[in-house]
């Protein structure tokens, strides 16, 4: 797999490949994944070469929030699923050139800024290209904020559902957000609104009643076959009001992170860092051997 630390010229392996059969290799491998050279992989992900095992037969795709990366939204919980023997992949989408973020003293593209269904139409690729590589007819997702609602979007209207086995979101914006009335300040301010939904589609879509959620409104919140987890967390200060994130479907689990570690503090963000939240993640995984969640 090609990273973007490292940059050089591909004619000396073609020539060492040979023929028909290099071209072969090295298109594949400028395809895989479609964001190659955006952001470094988080550890433990995009292990092209990995097949998924009995015990974990579904490859897990993880999609970051808005303003995030792959690479800083997934530091913890990649790791921690490759540990356990998943295969884990993880995209960019919805980038905008030239906004940029600082994370482990590298300048990293900040993503998830893009009109939703476009990024939707992202995953949709990278699912399908995940598949090709691992052989597996469905993946499970994990997201983050946008992350944990944009992939609702894929199975809703872009034929995801006999693609994904379990959607399981943190603190997902599956509603939309008031983020604690700032977007109702916005008709009084249109020159600022304007400003942050021309860098942020994204954002305009994720507010209450945007077009975007309209279209949302319009299907049921789950489609059958998919098992949907909601982790939430009662400090959410972004998607507000947290119960908002909640869905009503027949095969879903609202969890709250409080109702399993009291004393978390854990807010938006750090819920994709949180211990407990993590071990949510890994039993709406795996809940044929789900274990007592820690209070971390």
């Amino acid at each position: 797999m090609r990273t973007p630390l490292l940059c050089f010229s591909a004619t000396p392996l073609r020539r060492r490949l040979g023929g028909a059969f290099g071209a072969a290799v090295l298109a594949a491998a400028a395809e895989l994944p479609p964001d190659g050279d955006t952001v470094a992989s988080p550890p433990g992900a995009n292990d092209w070469s990995c097949r998924p095992s009995a015990a974990h037969p579904d490859p897990v795709v993880l999609v970051h929030g808005t303003f995030a990366n792959r690479y800083e939204n997934w530091l913890a919980l990649s790791p921690l699923l490759k540990g356990l023997g998943y295969c884990v992949f993880a995209l960019d989408y919805g980038t905008v050139p030239g906004i940029t973020s600082t994370g482990s003293g590298l300048l990293l593209p900040i993503g998830g800024l893009g009109a939703v269904p476009a990024s939707a139409a992202q995953l949709a690729h990278f699912i399908d290209l995940v598949r090709t590589a691992t052989g597996a007819a469905k993946v499970d997702i994990v997201g983050h904020s946008q992350g944990g609602m944009l992939p609702n979007y894929y199975l809703k209207f872009l034929g995801g559902a006999s693609k994904v086995d379990k959607l399981i979101g943190l603190a997902p914006s599956n509603h939309g957000t008031t983020l604690d009335g700032i977007t109702k300040l916005a008709p009084y301010f249109p020159g600022v609104a304007d400003l942050i939904y021309t860098v942020c589609q994204a954002c305009r879509d994720q507010a209450v009643g945007s077009d975007f959620n309209t279209t949302m409104a319009s299907r049921p919140d789950t489609v059958p076959g998919v098992h949907y987890t909601v982790i939430s967390t009662v400090y959410d200060e972004v998607v507000t009001p947290w119960r908002t994130q909640f869905l009503n479907g027949p095969d879903v689990d609202n969890e709250v992170l409080q109702d399993h570690c009291p004393v978390t503090l854990a807010e938006h963000v750090a819920i994709a860092f949180s211990p407990t939240a993590l071990h949510l993640v890994t039993n709406a995984l795996d809940p044929a051997h789900a274990t007592p969640v820690f209070c971390g």
